[in-house]
């Protein structure tokens, strides 16, 4: 009797809630008069990414190709409303003109219990503008090249590493060496540590990196789309294992820099800048009024969130894009081989790798370029609805709270913008055809007012590394990495199952 009372409430209390998500919470998109994809009790319109079938860019492309004639569509992640952006002049009217309306990113953020999540890609409203004031002087182009001798030394250890394997024309998994390279990139460069990824195989460094990336697919959607699910139960984003590295790293960092009076051209003196005067000291170039009139000090934890996030951006992206970028040159030779003859010429040109000289190589920069097309690391930006606004040409009244999805990689590889998209053409960034094509058909980095911050230094790494492999060896596929690639679906940025090898030989 009990047990048939208890199944009957269960059955009733599943049935409300189904015929409540069905009629009332996915009824939104056809009261606000937008078409929307049909969703599905419970997971909406994402039961491919929960069920493992799609990646969560690979999720949007689909949706992108399928209804982007309707230049923006409803979709549900779970039980809350998503609107898609698929038209170039509403992604722009989104990123940029409207930019008031949809100046967050909607990302959780909790800095009492997670304090590293405090940083300028999740912080919202006037402290993110405040922070990025304060932050975009770290980036001039003066200090990009204060920076640089740093990057070219990581990029020289990273060839010899490299030396005994090519003697032996051996294998190497290229996204683990690529991320080596990078992670000594940022903790030199940024931070002043010698962290020897590329030498030890077992680097503590490393090893922190790897766990701080470890969010797959599914992670990153209720991180994204449903954040009050994680400050309702007080759930971190960030690994405790990691905060506690990170922090006591940034910490001892300062501390050591203030007891021995160490000032290095690095990132890592700026971020102690704003938390002893709340402002950058400018460069020659700039304004010292305009640079201290918003001159709130950091304190440690803040800085060291943004010193998370420059970590952590800065390792990821560049070792998916030199990852990708050297697979594509694996596989077509001759693009190799053109791309190598402009390095040896630009050497021989400059008598060593300077920093005029990186940002003189031309078509270095499309291959970068087009493989940040075909492998963008983010594969979707999303904005939130911050002021309720009828978007032009459309008659869609998009509610404040609503939040908005660009889909990058559905973009990137649409034949209608870019013919044949996955062949890989550094050509289609000639600078004609670059002018021929809308301006934000490409969002590598974002665009608008929260573009990427840290993008020059992205690059700059990221080409540094290719040039000085490429300078001395040549790089071909290992049977062990299959065509196509196979992708790995839980993973957020673009990954390969089972890694992706080359075969290296000394040139």
């Amino acid at each position: 009797m009990i047990i048939g009372i208890t199944i009957g409430l269960f059955i009733a209390i599943l049935t409300l809630m189904y015929v409540y998500c069905k009629y009332v919470l996915f009824n939104f998109w056809r009261k606000n008069g937008v078409f929307y994809v049909e969703p599905v009790v419970p997971t909406g319109n994402i039961s491919d990414l929960v069920t493992g079938k799609l990646s969560m860019g690979e999720l949007f492309q689909d949706a992108y190709m399928k209804y982007k004639n309707h230049h923006v569509f409803g979709m549900y992640m779970f039980f809350k409303p998503n609107l898609v952006v698929a038209d170039l002049d509403l992604i722009r009217t989104v990123l940029t003109k409207e930019f008031g309306s949809f100046h967050d990113r909607g990302f959780y953020c909790n800095e009492k219990i997670d304090p590293l999540s405090g940083h300028l890609l999740s912080l919202s409203g006037k402290k993110w503008r405040n922070l990025r004031v304060k932050l975009t002087p770290t980036f001039t182009s003066r200090r990009m090249k204060q920076m640089y001798t740093v990057v070219k030394e990581c990029g020289e250890e990273l060839t010899k590493s490299l030396e005994s394997k090519a003697r032996t024309g051996d294998s190497i998994e290229i996204k683990d060496t690529f991320a080596r390279y990078s992670t000594d990139v940022i903790m030199s460069a940024a931070f002043g540590i010698k962290s020897n990824c590329l030498l030890e195989t077992n680097n503590e460094f490393r090893y922190w990196g790897k766990k701080a990336t470890e969010m797959n697919s599914i992670w990153a959607a209720i991180t994204m789309f449903v954040p009050f699910i994680m400050e309702a139960f007080s759930i971190p984003t960030t690994d405790r294992g990691v905060e506690k590295f990170f922090t006591k790293l940034f910490q001892d960092n300062v501390e050591h820099r203030k007891a021995h009076n160490v000032v290095r051209h690095d990132f890592m003196n700026l971020l102690i800048q704003l938390m002893e005067k709340g402002y950058v000291e400018p460069d020659e170039s700039e304004d010292a009024a305009d640079v201290s009139s918003n001159n709130n000090k950091l304190t440690m934890l803040e800085a060291a969130a943004q010193a998370f996030i420059f970590f952590l951006g800065g390792f990821e992206t560049s070792s998916t894009t030199g990852t990708f970028c050297l697979y594509e040159l694996a596989v077509h030779q001759d693009i190799q081989d053109k791309l190598r003859q402009e390095i040896n010429m630009t050497l021989e040109k400059h008598g060593e790798l300077t920093y005029d000289a990186v940002n003189q190589m031309t078509y270095l920069h499309k291959v970068v370029q087009e493989t940040l097309r075909k492998y963008p690391p983010l594969p979707i930006l999303n904005r939130i609805c911050t002021k309720e606004i009828v978007l032009p040409t459309t008659n869609a009244r998009i509610p404040k709270g609503t939040m908005i999805t660009i889909p990058v990689l559905g973009l990137q590889r649409d034949p209608s913008i870019y013919p044949d998209p996955d062949k890989f053409d550094p050509e289609r960034f000639n600078a004609d055809q670059v002018a021929a094509r809308h301006p934000y058909a490409y969002l590598a980095f974002g665009e608008g007012p929260r573009i990427c911050i840290g993008s020059r230094f992205g690059n700059l790494q990221t080409k540094v590394g290719i040039i000085s492999m490429l300078s001395k060896f040549k790089f071909k596929l290992h049977p062990q990495t299959p065509i196509p690639l196979i992708y790995d679906k839980s993973s957020f940025t673009p990954a390969v199952k089972g890694g992706l090898h080359l075969t290296i030989e000394s040139l």
